[in-house]
């Protein structure tokens, strides 16, 4: 009766190893879908920040033309600045999107092994206890003979160690 109530624990322990493990598994696709989804909306940023400056550059072109101011000098050289200081931005804004997106990353390889260490564990623990059941004499070093002695009697009797 006891093979039975092992049997159990260890196809109970196999059913919960398996559950953590596609629970980690799980969360590391999900992960990994907002990483991807993250990407994709930096990306819709990024464009739309590159045409809202279009359009500024291209009004202080037409502004400037329409004042009869020329491009030369200051005015070229504030615009420059200007395009300078967004470029700047918009490198920390991409470099921001990019630390996100390999957090989320990171995130989901944990996970996945968090998954892995938990189910190893749930069948290391279900192997400890199973073996604790188990009668006490299963793993004895004396194994009886046909006589009743064991090897270790026998070859005690007959002054081997």
């Amino acid at each position: 009766m006891s093979w039975v109530i092992t049997a159990i624990a260890v196809t109970s322990a196999a059913v919960s190893a398996r559950g953590q493990y596609v629970a980690g598994k799980t969360q590391e696709i999900e992960l990994n879908r907002q990483a991807e989804e993250e990407r994709l909306a930096a990306q819709g940023r990024e464009l739309q920040r590159r045409e809202q400056l279009n359009k500024a550059l291209a009004a202080n072109a037409v502004g400037q033309a329409m004042s009869g101011i020329s491009g030369e000098g200051t005015p070229a050289s504030l615009a420059l600045a200007s395009a300078e200081r967004a470029s700047l931005s918009e490198a920390t804004i991409g470099l921001s999107d990019k630390l996100k997106q390999a957090a989320l990353r990171r995130q989901a390889k944990s996970a996945k092994k968090a998954g892995y260490l938990q189910a190893a564990s749930t069948l290391l623990q279900t192997g400890v206890k199973t073996a604790q059941s188990l009668p006490s004499d299963l793993f004895s070093k004396k194994t009886p003979t046909k006589k009743g002695k064991s090897w270790n009697d026998r070859a005690s009797d007959a002054g081997v160690s």
